[in-house]
């Protein structure tokens, strides 16, 4: 970081007392100032053009069998450690994409190691359990040591799966039958008539209900989270949809503190279309679904009142409330879930996970979304022992090291720092947003395509999102000096 940038983020009220904490506190050894890893590169190191040599022959033999057509880069993995990633030509990344946020504690970690390398692993792995049918004797175990210690606050129950959009799909399930056994009755069995219409894809068996999801938001590329997905439209072209409904999601207007006034009426004005959509809709709505942040749809934020508002709507209609995490889950945001930040009155109904928990499902507490019958809710795998093992793993290493409060402070650090970089080029930083939401920050830039090429140069890996945005989406173990040098690699980028 230059000199004048480093003394103008210092100068900033926040940042100094952040500093004159020491960042962490040295009386508290978890939020020690130290890397949590040592012996990661002290900083980018690209040797080669990008891609080099070597990764431009491993794509093209790849692609002789596999679509490499979204190739990022060729990582290789024995090399690339904590916040670094490595390619063939052993470039070194500092890598704040993070395999699209799904990183949570660095490569190679070695607590991570640790867990893999155990008998419990090992029988997990070898011997994976159908685990509707035949879960292992330590099952319950494994999900109450790890996935329900992390459950949301009023959750006590979890559905695992084995992805995000599958995450969701199992939600939209779980609301649908619901629904209908309200209406039904919970205790009342299947009539006659429904049974045979479902087997032809007919109601009353087989209803006309929906799911309720917001312009721009992703909630995966399946059949259902698909007709829920609304960022592109490379994701949909060609693929059936159901005929379910799109509220508006709110434009905020940035710097938020100037446009108080216009994007209080805006969130307004989205409330009041999705209560009028739920209302209206020519197929009922069981549920309603929404992102925290909409990430892939451009990185776009509401306020915690837009989101209790909407908690209000989804309580007096009578429909489900699910909340997407899959992407801003596990201490991004500077809190464990997202959904903290809205201080709702009542939890919500559902909460979908994935990515950096690298594991899948939905948590819930209302007994009543588990259906009256078996194999309602069914598949072979229903998730994977491994990878709960695995989150469970990544819970004890981000509650030793802190992580999320030190994506807290980290990313108030560098949230100021990019601040000044966008006074210094306002024509480059447009809309910073994300402030006071850890490190999940982003902005928008002209010819943004070009720019993520540039930063590989450089030695940064970054992504994007939206049509214009660039999205930051560091692991848990970022801390100061890595912003430090995103920063520095940034203002030589649009110097």
């Amino acid at each position: 970081m230059s000199s004048a940038l480093r003394s103008t983020l210092n100068m900033r009220p926040s940042v100094a007392r952040l500093n004159a904490g020491r960042l962490f506190s040295t009386a508290a050894p978890r939020h020690s100032a130290q890397p949590f890893f040592a012996n990661e590169p002290k900083e980018p190191s690209v040797q080669t053009a990008v891609p080099g040599p070597k990764n431009q022959a491993a794509a093209k033999d790849l692609s002789e069998v596999f679509d490499t057509r979204s190739l990022n880069l060729l990582a290789d993995y024995e090399k690339s450690i904590g916040n670094y990633i490595v390619d063939l030509d052993g470039n070194e990344y500092l890598d704040v994409y993070a395999q699209i946020a799904s990183i949570p504690v660095g490569y190679n970690n070695p607590h991570l190691a640790a867990a893999v390398n155990t008998p419990e692993m090992v029988r997990a792995i070898i011997d994976r359990p159908a685990l509707g049918n035949f879960p292992s004797a330590d099952w319950s175990h494994i999900l109450r040591t790890g996935l329900l210690r992390a459950a949301p606050k009023g959750m006590t129950q979890v559905f695992t799966a084995l992805a995000g959009s599958d995450a969701n799909e199992l939600a939209y399930k779980a609301a649908f039958i619901y629904r209908r056994s309200q209406e039904r009755g919970f205790d009342a069995d299947f009539s006659e008539e429904e049974l045979k219409s479902t087997m032809v894809n007919q109601g009353p068996g087989s209803p006309q209900m929906s799911i309720l999801s917001f312009k721009s938001a992703f909630h995966g590329r399946l059949f259902g989270s698909l007709s829920t997905t609304r960022s592109k439209p490379i994701h949909k072209l060609d693929i059936p949809a159901f005929d379910w409904p799109a509220a508006p999601f709110p434009n905020l207007k940035y710097p938020l503190e100037e446009h108080a006034k216009e994007n209080a009426e805006e969130e307004q004005r989205c409330l009041q279309e999705t209560e009028r959509l739920i209302k209206e809709w020519h197929n009922p709505v069981a549920a309603v679904i929404v992102e925290p942040i909409q990430s892939e749809g451009g990185d776009n934020h509401a306020s915690p009142a837009f989101f209790q508002g909407l908690r209000d709507i989804t309580k007096r209609t009578n429909v489900l409330f699910i909340v997407d995490e899959v992407q801003t889950g596990v201490g991004a945001t500077g809190k464990f879930w997202a959904h903290d930040h809205w201080n709702l009155s009542t939890p919500p109904d559902m909460v979908t996970f994935s990515k950096k928990a690298q594991a899948a499902g939905f948590y819930y507490n209302n007994p009543a979304l588990r259906p009256n019958k078996p194999y309602r809710q069914f598949n072979t795998w229903l998730g994977d022992p491994v990878r709960a093992i695995l989150f469970r793993a990544i819970y004890e290493e981000i509650e030793n090291k802190g992580l999320v409060e030190n994506t807290a402070i980290t990313g108030e650090y560098l949230y100021n720092g990019l601040e000044t970089l966008a006074q210094k080029y306002p024509h480059a930083i447009k809309n910073l947003r994300g402030k006071g939401q850890g490190t999940f920050i982003a902005w928008d830039t002209p010819n943004r395509d070009e720019f993520l090429a540039k930063a590989k140069t450089v030695g940064v890996n970054i992504g994007g999102s939206g049509a214009s945005a660039v999205r930051l989406r560091p692991m848990l173990i970022f801390q100061k000096h890595h912003a430090d040098i995103l920063l520095e690699k940034l203002e030589k980028l649009l110097s």
